[in-house]
């Protein structure tokens, strides 16, 4: 059985190209590259929900020469993909602060949002500008501005960046690293967790399989107890 939504924590670009002797900027390429691989596959499998973690609040503190560099590759990758990402029925969210971000940036992520805006096929969310803290709190202060008084799981959930999507059954690292870097704090209480040594620009649709089948070897009891 496959999951119904799986996250990514990309890791492993830049040791990806100093391994070939190639720049971090190599390294990004590639890895933005594989991301339409990961896309065709798991609709090919009948995945609905891909959430990709692409660029978080702390990735501002990075070289400011490789964070124009990733901003100008993200214009790349929608000004690239997105026609055929829109004919496949893929629609796409941003789950994030985009005002962070630049104009030349938020027009191509407002275009992509609005082109696909009534696609159904499968939900590809890039998490940009995001930290999971950051998105709970800004969740609490909405309430607080509501003036609530008393709140459910589903109301919290409904302000949160994924509102009405199932949470990530299964998040996915690559690059040997294991830890969550505050991706989905609040939606990943029950995912099961995936750690793989494999850098990401080679995490490929074999790769993504193993990691597949692991998944569905595992038995999910959400806090319960086997019916056995």
């Amino acid at each position: 059985m496959f999951p119904e939504h799986v996250g990514f924590i990309m890791d492993g670009n830049g040791r990806w190209a100093k391994g070939r002797g190639l720049s971090r900027s190599d390294g990004h390429r590639a890895g933005t590259e594989n991301i339409r691989n990961i896309i065709q596959t798991s609709k090919d499998l009948k995945i609905r929900y891909l959430s990709f973690y692409a660029f978080s609040t702390e990735n501002f503190k990075r070289p400011l020469q490789e964070v124009r560099f990733l901003m100008n590759l993200l214009i790349e990758f929608f000004n690239k993909e997105l026609p055929e990402l829109n004919k496949e029925g893929a629609r796409i969210h941003i789950l994030g602060d985009v005002s962070l971000f630049s104009a030349p940036v938020r027009f191509v992520l407002e275009k992509a949002l609005e082109t696909t805006k009534n696609n159904n096929e499968i939900h590809v969310c890039l998490a940009l500008g995001y930290g999971g803290r950051a998105e709970i709190l800004r969740a609490v202060n909405l309430l607080l501005e509501k003036e609530t008084k008393h709140v459910d799981e589903k109301d919290f959930k409904d302000l949160l960046y994924t509102a009405g999507m199932p949470d990530p059954d299964l998040i996915i690292r690559t690059s040997g690293e294991h830890r969550i870097s505050n991706f989905l704090l609040f939606q990943m209480a029950y995912s099961e967790l995936y750690f793989t040594q494999v850098l990401w620009p080679d995490f490929d649709k074999d790769q993504y399989l193993i990691a597949l089948e692991d998944f569905s070897s595992r038995k999910r009891r959400f806090g319960g107890v086997d019916d056995e």
